[in-house]
C-alpha cells in the first residue's frame, strides 16, 4: 500500500470524540491556616486528559457558596490563558472555616463537530482551616452531581460516589465521563481509555474507584429540553454536570 493511500485511509478512519469538562482549578482541595486567607482560582473549559484548550467565554456567573451563605464573585473574573485559549481567574476570600463551594454557570459553547451547543455547570469544593462543613451543598444548578462521598481528604484508591441531578431531581441511567487532569502528561495506552465512561443506577447513584492521585473530573451528559438557533437554525444543547475532586497521594 503506498504512503499516500495509507494517509487517505487513516484520514478516513472515524476519530475518537474528545470528551469536554468545564475546570474550577484551586491550588488546593484544603487550605490550613498557614496557607493564607484566600485562594487564586482557575476557570477552563479543555479537554483535561490531553491537556488542550478551548475558549472559554466570560462565565454568566461564578458564584462560592459557604455557610448557608452564596457570594456572586463574576465582576471580580480577570481574563488569563489556559494552553493559549481565553479561561479566567479569581481571588476567593476564605472568611471563615468551613466547605466553601465554588460554581461556574458558562455561556453556551458552539462545537461544530457536534453540530450541537454545550453547557458545562461546573463545580468544586475547598475546605478552610480544618473544616468541611458543608461538603454536601447542593447549589441549585440547573443539572449538577451532589456527592455522596466527601469531594475532600480522599486518597488515590478511594471509591467517589455521587446522584446525578437535573432541575432538582434524579437522572436514572445518567452517562458519566471521568478524566484526569493529567499534568504530568501520562500517555494512555488507547484512545479509549482517556475518558472513563460509567452510566448512574436508576436512581442517579454512580460509583468510580479513582485509581491515581490528583485532581479528577466527573461530568454526567444530558440533552437539553430546549434548543438554540445559529445561522436560523435550532440547534440541540448538550448539558453537563461536572463537579472536580482532588485525591491525594497514598505515600507508605
Amino acid at each position: 500500500m503506498t504512503k499516500r493511500l495509507l494517509l487517505l485511509t487513516a484520514a478516513l478512519l472515524p476519530a475518537p470524540a474528545l470528551a469536554h469538562f468545564g475546570l474550577i482549578l484551586p491550588p488546593a482541595s484544603m487550605v490550613e491556616q498557614e496557607d493564607g486567607r484566600s485562594i487564586d482560582v482557575t476557570f477552563a473549559f479543555l479537554h483535561p486528559f490531553e491537556q488542550y484548550g478551548m475558549e472559554l467565554a466570560r462565565p454568566e456567573s461564578v458564584v462560592v457558596h459557604s455557610g448557608g451563605e452564596t457570594t456572586d464573585i463574576t465582576a471580580s473574573l480577570s481574563p488569563t490563558q489556559v494552553f493559549g485559549e481565553a479561561a479566567y481567574t479569581a481571588t476567593i476570600e476564605l472568611g471563615r472555616p468551613g466547605a466553601y463551594a465554588i460554581a461556574m454557570s458558562p455561556q453556551p459553547y458552539w462545537e461544530p463537530a457536534e453540530d450541537s451547543y454545550i453547557i458545562h455547570y461546573t463545580k468544586t469544593y475547598v475546605a478552610a482551616f480544618g473544616d468541611d462543613e458543608g461538603w454536601d451543598a447542593e447549589l441549585g444548578l440547573p443539572t449538577e452531581i451532589i456527592p455522596l462521598s466527601k469531594p475532600l481528604g480522599l486518597w488515590e484508591g478511594n471509591v467517589f460516589q455521587g446522584i446525578v441531578h437535573r432541575d432538582g431531581q434524579p437522572v436514572p441511567y445518567a452517562e458519566v465521563e471521568i478524566e484526569k487532569w493529567n499534568t504530568d502528561n501520562v500517555p494512555a495506552p488507547s484512545d479509549l481509555m482517556i475518558t472513563q465512561t460509567i452510566k448512574a443506577d436508576a436512581n442517579g447513584v454512580f460509583t468510580y474507584a479513582v485509581p491515581d492521585d490528583g485532581w479528577w473530573g466527573f461530568a454526567a451528559l444530558s440533552e437539553a429540553d430546549y434548543t438554540l438557533a445559529r445561522d436560523g437554525v435550532e440547534k440541540p444543547v448538550e448539558l453537563g454536570a461536572v463537579i472536580w475532586v482532588k485525591f491525594e497521594e497514598w505515600d507508605d
